[in-house]
């Protein structure tokens, strides 16, 4: 059951709508544009090294405060301790709320809760600071699956793989929801 306090059916037509446009060019320096270019062109081999340091750019908030509050969410989530989790990047997101991977990773937190409408309002606002945030882009995708919006989920990861050709998840969940969203007859 969902307990949110978010209105989820909002939340759902919200990102309906803004999955209908192309997003924003984004980036904290042209070194995550240019790390997003090779991304787009990376063969199969060298994608997950290049998402790799895209990551790693992105969990750099620029105060060493902050990061120690990432790395404790992060540690909490590996531990499966998601009250721990969502009380660090609470705070991160509280002290930083122009980071967006404070959201990006709270918003796992909740997912793991199964407080799905607190986990799209924080994709939201991760997607708002960083459209190009392929890691929120494929949360929000599988959090439509959980909802039933396979069409929303589909367009997620078509979303996920205009940045990510090669992000070894959306294949396989592509697959999964292949008949239902393209029908019977391809």
């Amino acid at each position: 059951m969902v307990t949110s306090a978010f209105p989820i059916k909002h939340l759902v037509a919200a990102f309906a709508a803004a999955l209908s446009f192309a997003p924003p060019a984004w980036s904290e320096d042209g070194a995550a544009d240019e790390m997003l270019g090779e991304l787009r062109s990376a063969s199969p081999q060298q994608a997950e090294q290049v998402a790799g340091e895209i990551r790693n750019l992105w969990s750099k908030s620029g105060s060493a405060a902050m990061d120690l509050l990432l790395r404790r969410g992060r540690d909490a989530l590996e531990n499966e301790d998601y009250v721990v989790a969502v009380e660090h990047l609470t705070a991160l997101t509280d002290h930083a709320p122009d980071f967006a991977e404070g959201w990006a990773v709270r918003a796992m937190a909740f997912f793991r809760q199964q407080e799905y409408g607190l986990a799209l309002g924080d994709l939201r606002r991760a997607l708002a600071l960083n459209p190009d945030h392929f890691g929120a882009l494929y949360g929000l995708g599988v959090i439509m699956e959980q909802l039933e919006e396979p069409r929303l989920a589909w367009r997620a990861y078509e979303e996920v793989l205009a940045i990510y050709p090669h992000h070894p998840q959306v294949g396989p969940a592509m697959e999964r929801l292949e008949r239902e969203v393209l029908g019977a007859e391809l």
